[in-house]
């Protein structure tokens, strides 16, 4: 078992930045992945960021070069930097945890809305 907890939503305006955690705990070393989705209302859930044990990365085009990802392995914690955000970024944003035997995790989400 695995639990993911996100934090750090909230309201910003355009051009601001945020920073979203997503704590892991349970059985983590069996944790072949980790990323962040977004769902926006009406919308299918899509990926923004995933990032391996060995900190490869990868990012859906529309945040290339506004957004990272990383991890702090000793506190068993995802980030997420969000800069440079816009309206179209608001939405539901979703921790995941993809297993070695491809299960997936979700956490619960944290909403970020961005103010034009």
């Amino acid at each position: 078992q695995v639990r993911l907890v996100e934090s750090g939503g909230d309201l910003v305006q355009a051009g601001g930045s945020l920073r979203l955690s997503c704590a892991a705990s349970g059985s983590i070393f069996s944790i072949a992945t980790m990323g962040w989705y977004r769902q926006a209302p009406g919308s299918q859930r899509e990926l923004v960021a995933t990032i391996t044990p060995s900190n490869r990365s990868n990012y859906a085009d529309s945040v290339k070069g506004r957004f990272t990802i990383s991890t702090d392995n000793a506190k068993n914690t995802v980030y997420l930097q969000m800069n440079s955000l816009k309206p179209e970024d608001t939405a539901v944003y979703y921790c995941n945890g993809r297993l070695i035997s491809g299960y997936v995790y979700w956490g619960q989400g944290t909403q970020v809305t961005v103010s034009s």
